[in-house]
């Protein structure tokens, strides 16, 4: 049973049970110390508050939530390790962005001010509210997962819960799902064995199954 590393949040148990339905061993770690890979199968960087925009030299924004440097420290520092290593990767909502901030890549601060027109991007009660559709690249890792799900073949409908998202795309990284406003909603590594993140909550819709094919096919490449 591959053991996943879980970045530890404040609802931390839907990403326990989501990976130990998937087939995994959930391992929640501490962020105390410099990271290590050591006994890990795979790493799921969960969601979170804002990382602090200074590491990816912007000012910070009126709406940009405290920084938690010991976190920021940790949980970069663990995505380029397992970047480096090729150790398979799943990023949620805050997930996502460290993955991408640790690459290289920039972050919107505050959608509602930065981006046109845009969605309802925060939908915070029940936490597996549908909020809007998200439009999935068809030759995407995530696709292929989600096949089953997929309305004609594209399209996924999702929760949210995010007033951040990407701006630039780290290098080496594409962009695998979008909003209808073009907020950036997915993004993966294709020299990866594994790297895919996502922007919305998948981890809630466990009672109901909707994203396990997901985590079922994280947890499968994060075995040996």
């Amino acid at each position: 049973m591959p053991i996943i590393g879980i970045t530890p949040c404040r609802l931390l148990p839907d990403y326990v049970e989501s990976i130990r339905r998937a087939g995994g061993e959930p391992c929640v770690l501490e962020l105390t110390g410099p990271p290590s890979l050591k006994d890990l199968d795979g790493v799921l960087l969960s969601g979170g508050d804002d990382i602090d925009p200074a590491i990816y030299n912007e000012t910070r924004h009126s709406k940009t939530s405290d920084p938690d440097p010991t976190r920021d420290t940790f949980e970069l520092e663990l995505a380029r390790l397992a970047i480096e290593s090729d150790l398979p990767m799943l990023g949620v909502c805050r997930g996502l962005q460290v993955i991408n901030v640790a690459g290289g890549g920039t972050l919107i601060q505050d959608i509602a001010s930065e981006v046109n027109h845009p969605l309802g991007h925060q939908v915070n009660a029940p936490l597996y509210a549908i909020a809007h559709e998200v439009w999935v690249s068809s030759s995407s890792t995530l696709a292929k997962a989600m096949s089953e799900e997929l309305d004609g073949g594209e399209v996924l409908q999702v929760n949210s819960r995010h007033h951040q998202a990407i701006r630039q795309t780290a290098p080496g990284f594409e962009v695998s799902a979008t909003a209808p406003d073009g907020v950036i909603e997915a993004i993966e590594r294709p020299a990866s064995r594994y790297c895919v993140a996502v922007q919305w909550h998948p981890e809630n819709f466990w009672r109901t199954g909707e994203f396990r094919a997901l985590f079922e096919g994280f947890v499968k490449a994060c075995e040996r």
